[in-house]
């Protein structure tokens, strides 16, 4: 019997185990720049109907990145709650939503450069 269970410990042992993935040391600011887009995303419309398509700078982001599926997924829920934490507040271009937007365009801006100056190729 402690034969049959040291030969089983063995071949546990021996069998291949998935590597884990480990997140590159931006993948946080990555993600606050991801909710930042979605944020953006939302509150565009809403005050500046001609400004960039945020969905789709956050598309590019996304595969330049080229991001595993567990931090890709991670990204796109950063992204999808920063659109719905301003949904919730406003429904149309009031002052705030104005401060919120030149706030969050500034911020996303540093953001990114940050992100680029330390983890850029």
């Amino acid at each position: 019997m402690r034969r049959l269970l040291a030969l089983m410990v063995l071949l546990l042992a021996a069998l291949p185990v998935p590597a884990l993935a480990v997140d590159p040391p931006y993948q946080a600011q990555m993600e606050k720049l991801a909710q930042m887009l979605g944020s953006l995303y939302f509150l565009n419309p809403l005050c500046k109907p001609s400004a960039p398509d945020w969905r789709q700078q956050m598309a590019d982001l996304v595969s330049l990145d080229q991001p595993d599926e567990s931090r890709q997924q991670r990204l796109y829920g950063a992204f999808n709650a920063g659109y719905v934490a301003y949904a919730r507040l406003y429904r149309s271009c009031t002052p705030s939503a104005e401060e919120a937007l030149a706030r969050l365009l500034i911020e996303a801006e540093a953001n990114a450069r940050d992100i680029h100056a330390h983890y850029a190729e």
